[in-house]
């Protein structure tokens, strides 16, 4: 018994940190080249690499040795800094944790910090070379057709890189501890604000490059101390993996994106309606059911963002057209929101979780009928007041709003007594 206790370390599939380190990095090689390999066919993808690079490398040697495009003479010097900010305010860092982690690891903190170090040395590495890639591609032009001199371009590449490493972390560490609004303030300090502090040095500092130098020995001061603050940081661990998942999954989240719907993110707290406060003054289950789905409907980020799009399109397409059309036009934009709102009151009604509910057909068609008037409302008041601002002028001011519910009460009741199943 007391030589199984003591074995040897050796014994162990990784008898060291650094050991599971390296295979967490090459699990990781391996992932996002399977991701690319079912996106991309190689034998297609040389045909276009090779031609391609070819033809970049011969652009690149011109822009060198030949005359750069006649249209980079109207390009600012601030377009080339506000690029590389962009870019600095995307990605984030891969920490090559996992959620058996939690279980397994969790009383070795020593090996969880090696691969803490690991992940955050290689995400700023490949940071780094991504930066450096965009910056040599950039060089020609900030060298001759900006007249910056050597020590200037190299100042501006050591400001780039170690801003970009002060981003990652702070971002990281942000995202990692806040949730919801409050999240989007503290990204705004620890991202947008050094993001804008390197634009403006960049801009003014150009032709200094020892105050380049210096900022950027700056920036990597607060990189050292967010890469210690990381490491001392605790209870973030689930956190840690979930973003450390969104980071990894981003090239198949680009791939993916014009074939399957983005997931919605968790959401602790509703945006809007926090408190289920009552929409409707009546205590019947219809008028219950109706305010439920107008609930689900806002709270719905896909559902809202397209019902404001087709508001958007609506009051643009009532706005440009000819007067005599604009009632046709206002008619039968109102009837399609309608029938899109009929279909979403359809969808909802007939999802499963409230199958359970005991509500009857019956039931759930009078909740649509008074759910249907109150959605349809808003836009055929704001049509309204396209239609008739322009047209009618100071009566458009008053009428637009009469004019506006009498036709979203109306039509919308007309939906509902032809699409809901009673």
């Amino acid at each position: 018994m007391l030589r199984r206790i003591n074995m040897s370390r050796n014994s162990f599939a990784f008898p060291a940190a650094r050991n599971l380190l390296r295979r967490r990095l090459f699990s990781h090689f391996r992932e996002q080249s399977a991701i690319i390999r079912t996106a991309v066919d190689w034998t297609v993808l040389l045909y276009i690499l090779i031609p391609g690079g070819l033809l970049g490398g011969r652009f690149y040697y011109g822009y060198w040795n030949g005359n750069l495009p006649a249209w980079f003479s109207h390009v600012p010097f601030v377009v080339v800094p506000s690029l590389l900010a962009i870019l600095l305010a995307t990605g984030g860092i891969v920490l090559l944790l996992q959620e058996g982690d939690l279980l397994f690891l969790r009383q070795r903190q020593n090996w969880i910090s090696t691969i803490l170090k690991g992940g955050m040395v290689y995400s700023l590495a490949v940071t780094a070379l991504k930066m450096a890639a965009v910056y040599v591609i950039l060089l020609p032009f900030l060298i001759r057709g900006y007249d910056l001199s050597t020590a200037s371009a190299y100042g501006l590449l050591a400001l780039t890189i170690t801003c970009s490493w002060a981003v990652k972390l702070l971002g990281h560490i942000v995202k990692v501890q806040r949730q919801g609004f409050r999240r989007r303030l503290w990204l705004i300090l620890a991202v947008a604000v050094p993001c804008g502090i390197y634009l403006r040095l960049a801009l003014f500092w150009k032709d200094s490059p020892a105050l380049l130098f210096l900022a950027a020995a700056a920036y990597a001061v607060v990189t050292v101390l967010a890469f210690r603050a990381r490491l001392r940081l605790r209870g973030t661990f689930m956190n840690d993996v979930r973003e450390d998942y969104k980071q990894r999954m981003r090239i198949a989240a680009i791939l993916l994106r014009r074939v399957l719907d983005k997931p919605r993110p968790t959401r602790y707290k509703p945006w809007i309606f926090r408190k289920s406060q009552p929409l409707l003054a009546s205590k019947l289950p219809e008028s219950r059911f109706a305010a439920a789905g107008m609930k689900a409907l806002l709270r719905n980020p896909a559902h809202l963002k397209l019902y404001l799009q087709f508001t958007g399109v609506s009051l643009v397409a009532i706005l440009i057209v000819p007067v005599v059309l604009k009632w046709l036009l206002y008619a039968i934009l109102t009837c399609l929101m309608a029938y899109w709102l009929t279909s979403f009151w359809n969808l909802f009604s007939g999802d499963d979780y409230i199958g359970i509910l005991p509500f009857t057909k019956e039931q759930k068609a009078d909740a649509g009928s008074k759910a249907m008037p109150i959605l349809l409302t808003p836009f055929a008041v704001l049509c309204s007041a396209m239609l008739c601002i322009p047209a009618y002028g100071w009566w458009g001011l008053l009428i637009f709003i009469p004019v506006g519910a009498a036709a979203g009460i109306w039509i919308g009741r007309i939906f509902s007594v032809i699409r809901f199943a009673r």
